[in-house]
């Protein structure tokens, strides 16, 4: 069974009762005008021209949408990680404006437009690259007896790949969606944490197979 062929039917098995989780789809990333973090902005605008239909399929088919927010109340909970520490104000790192990313009050914070629609909850507290650090994403999840998890967001090399490996030790399933990831920092590691997350943590998996899936189930549902 190849990769896609072993993701399609992971996904039929294990995505019981799933739940859409966007990380960090904010102007802090994807605003050429605000981002302080940027992905390249041709890349930000493709990136959201595929996201948000893909978010109103999901909710047509009543698939929960959780949005991950960076926000930092000031530069010390930034700095307080040494990795960051060194690398704000390095000229050639893209982490060198990390200092002043997402501080609450600033626009970065914002959803990008057409991502979040009534109905949707925003969980604005994440600090670091896993989202489950310092939220109470963990208790949404288990609240609502979700079972898995749909990835959305960036940077598929940071925030995806850290996010998908606490929820994976934490036993829910993780599918990343293929076109709703991508990084700030080119295709290669982009590439590498796909990989990797597929290699040890997860499934990669498109989101034409998830949504057919879907819909395919809610069919049978209505006919049984």
């Amino acid at each position: 069974m190849n990769a896609r062929s072993e993701a399609r039917e992971s996904f039929r098995e294990h995505a019981r009762h799933p739940t859409v989780i966007t990380i960090d789809l904010h102007r802090g990333h994807l605003d050429p005008e605000v981002a302080t973090l940027p992905l390249p902005a041709e890349s930000a605008a493709a990136l959201i021209h595929r996201v948000v239909p893909l978010l109103h399929a999901y909710r047509r088919l009543s698939i929960p949408i959780v949005h991950l927010i960076t926000a930092y109340r000031d530069q010390s909970e930034i700095l307080s990680n040494p990795y960051w520490s060194f690398q704000a104000g390095q000229p050639d790192s893209p982490r060198s404006r990390i200092a002043v990313h997402n501080l609450v009050g600033g626009r970065g914070l914002e959803l990008m437009p057409g991502i979040e629609e009534e109905g949707d909850l925003i969980i604005a507290t994440k600090k670091r690259y896993d989202c489950f650090i310092g939220t109470d994403l963990e208790f949404v999840l288990r609240s609502g007896r979700h079972d898995s998890v749909l990835l959305f967001g960036v940077n598929t090399n940071s925030c995806v790949i850290a996010t998908a490996i606490a929820a994976s030790v934490r036993d829910f399933a993780v599918f990343v969606v293929d076109e709703g990831v991508d990084t700030m920092m080119g295709r290669e590691l982009d590439a590498a944490a796909r990989q990797v997350i597929d290699a040890s943590f997860g499934w990669c998996i498109s989101a034409e197979a998830t949504v057919e899936l879907l819909r395919d189930r809610d069919l049978g549902a209505a006919g049984a």
